[in-house]
């Protein structure tokens, strides 16, 4: 027996050496030849009401990646530009290291679940993430992601399976999804289904437009959209260019045509690949690839008053450490603990309306609740906002508190067309 179990201890060590990246614990040199320049956000009031939301997610992007970027590109990344930065806990319901489903549903959904569950509560209950409760505001949503969409963390938004490898089951919720505009990967898993389903199909007569490549994408006009850009995760970002920005730039524009604002979630998810093969070359262009997109997202809310943007990861992936490097030169000397994630607290960062909420150490749940709780004030506001703005209508044309016949209701609307400055006020809060 103990020959047994020392020869089972013995093979497990092999296995794992076996299966281990090549590069795990060897000093990697980076260097990233031109640097690239970043945003200077203007100044935007934190009072402002929330109106948008940009929720950025750096899959497996913890503290040690964001300083070694920062090294690596001279000292300088567009995460610079946020005025406030908290922690979060990533632990989740029955492990003290989280995966991606478990993560990516506390910060979709606001609660903690067991590894490998998506969208769902530990007992099996579905729960609402953000991209819900903003449509139930009547707000348009987006999503912008690098992976392929039945992904752990973007499933956490729409879909509620409870194993995180059922994509075909995961796939089969887009088409009643509340996502308006929508930029990812994963073709093979929305045609050619073992079920028969054409999942794309689908997704025309709920009155989708669909874009299968970058010209498509920008070519589309408006309404809602499904652009899917690669069979699986789109390529790296040598290789897929600027696609993300772009289409994150898009995305801003077009869902900012609603006047009851918006909220859209990006996620750069290749971050956290390159990172558990302990690719620093790679990991790196992701996370430059993910800062530049930030770099849009800020520009565009420097000048769209009312919008927050908060980024965070869903956990630390790689065990990074930073051994040494040139500032000067953009070098960066590293090397990888493990191929795994770890307990490391996940950053967050936040600019603009109801940026100060998010200083402080805290759950991940809690960046769910926070983004939550400042779009249900907005919406409280307007709704506010409009009710004392209709009784102080009524109280202009004298019929406030009354019951009125028919006669008298035509009066009011004839007065309020002739009280201009009346019908601006209640016509910009509707």
């Amino acid at each position: 027996m103990r020959f047994k179990w020392a020869a089972c201890y013995v093979w497990g060590i092999v296995a794992v050496t076996m299966t281990a990246s090549p590069s795990l614990g060897k000093e990697q040199i980076f260097s990233i030849g031109k640097d690239y320049p970043v945003v200077k956000p203007g100044d935007v009031s934190s009072d402002e009401p929330v109106k948008n939301v940009v929720y950025m997610i750096g899959d497996g992007m913890g503290f040690s990646h964001i300083f070694t970027a920062w090294v690596a590109n001279k000292g300088k990344l567009n995460l610079d530009g946020f005025p406030v930065a908290g922690m979060a806990r990533t632990w989740c319901a029955d492990k003290v290291i989280t995966d991606s489903a478990a993560a990516g549903t506390a910060l979709a959904c606001g609660s903690k679940t067991k590894k490998g569950m998506v969208g769902l509560s530990p007992s099996g209950e579905r729960l609402d993430s953000l991209i819900v409760h903003a449509a139930d505001m009547g707000k348009s949503t987006g999503m912008v992601v690098t992976c392929d969409v039945t992904d752990a963390t973007p499933a956490s938004f729409f879909a509620h399976v409870p194993k995180r490898t059922m994509a075909w089951d995961i796939a089969s919720f887009l088409p009643a999804s509340r996502i308006d505009f929508l930029v990812a990967g994963g073709l093979s898993k929305l045609q050619k289904r073992p079920d028969g389903r054409d999942i794309l199909g689908e997704m025309k007569k709920e009155g989708y437009s669909i874009a299968l490549d970058r010209a498509e994408l920008e070519a589309s006009t408006g309404g809602r959209l499904c652009a899917i850009l690669a069979p699986g995760h789109l390529a790296h970002p040598g290789e897929r260019g600027d696609v993300m920005s772009k289409a994150v730039k898009k995305g801003l524009d077009v869902l900012a045509r609603n006047k009851k604002g918006f909220f859209m979630v990006v996620e750069g998810s290749k971050i956290d690949k390159a990172a558990h093969k302990n690719d620093l070359g790679l990991m790196m262009e992701e996370i430059f690839d993910f800062d530049r997109t930030i770099g849009v997202v800020l520009q565009w809310a420097s000048s769209h008053p009312g919008t927050l943007v908060v980024v965070t990861a869903d956990h630390n992936t790689g065990g990074l450490t930073l051994l040494g490097g040139d500032k000067e030169k953009g070098e960066v000397i590293c090397h990888f603990s493990s191929g795994e994630h770890n307990e490391a607290a996940a950053p967050v960062f936040a600019f603009g309306a109801g940026a100060e909420k998010f200083t402080g150490i805290y759950e991940n749940t809690d960046i769910q609740k926070k983004i939550l709780e400042a779009m249900k004030h907005d919406s409280a506001r307007k709704e506010s906002r409009k009710k004392a703005c209709h009784q102080k209508h009524l109280g202009e044309v004298g019929l406030e508190k009354q019951a009125v016949p028919l006669a008298q209701i035509t009066g009011f609307f004839t007065a309020l067309y002739f009280r201009v400055d009346l019908f601006v006020e209640y016509c910009t809060i509707l």
